[in-house]
């Protein structure tokens, strides 16, 4: 009578071939979800910084007078600009401050209150913008230009200011592709008188 199977040599090739199998599928699937997980958070941040500066460039070209009169841009530096706009469409108008600090960029509204309205002692609410901001010193975060087109330098006469243009590079991981993400955008102020 003949018997069938596997001899002891043959089994153990197979069950060492089949790990081997697993083991590599499990470096791989390792490896593309590390891979993708890092393209994700880099999508996301991306994502977030792209409405905060959409949203920052709306709210500037709706800049207007204060509800206690202040000029329309109270603060022009290269890494934060305070502003006023009724970014919430109630009766106020509120002062809104966009300023990178530490790789992230925020922005602060101070809602005004009082009779008549004042912004000292006003409640502040802070929002993230953009998270993994890399702006060097080379390249600003907000760039500032009169009516003429001509870029203003520092320290930046805010009377002078007709349209500003901002520039934020978004990168998660800079020892890792995919590369940094550089997102620009520009305002002209409509609210304020043209400048002689």
């Amino acid at each position: 009578m003949k018997k069938f199977g596997f001899t002891l040599v043959e089994t153990i090739v197979t069950v060492a071939t089949t790990a081997l199998i697993f083991v590599i599928i499990g470096m791989l699937l390792s490896y593309f979800y590390k891979t993708n997980a890092y393209t994700l958070e880099q999508s996301v941040a991306i994502w977030q910084a792209r409405n905060g500066v959409e949203d920052a460039m709306s709210h500037l070209r709706e800049a207007s007078y204060g509800s206690d009169g202040s000029y329309p841009i109270a603060n022009a530096a290269t890494s934060s600009i305070t502003f006023y706009a009724n970014i919430n469409n109630d009766s106020y108008v509120e002062r809104v401050t966009y300023s990178l600090v530490n790789g992230v960029l925020y922005r602060t509204v101070a809602e005004p209150s009082g009779n008549p309205p004042t912004y000292v002692g006003a409640a502040v609410s802070t929002s993230t913008v953009a998270t993994s901001v890399i702006n060097s010193t080379s390249t600003p975060v907000f760039i500032y230009f009169d009516n003429t087109g001509t870029q203003l330098s520092s320290p930046v006469d805010v009377s002078k200011v007709s349209s500003v243009e901002t520039t934020i590079i978004v990168d998660v991981n800079v020892n890792r592709a995919p590369v940094a993400f550089t997102l620009s955008s520009a305002a002209t102020m409509r609210n304020l008188r043209e400048q002689l």
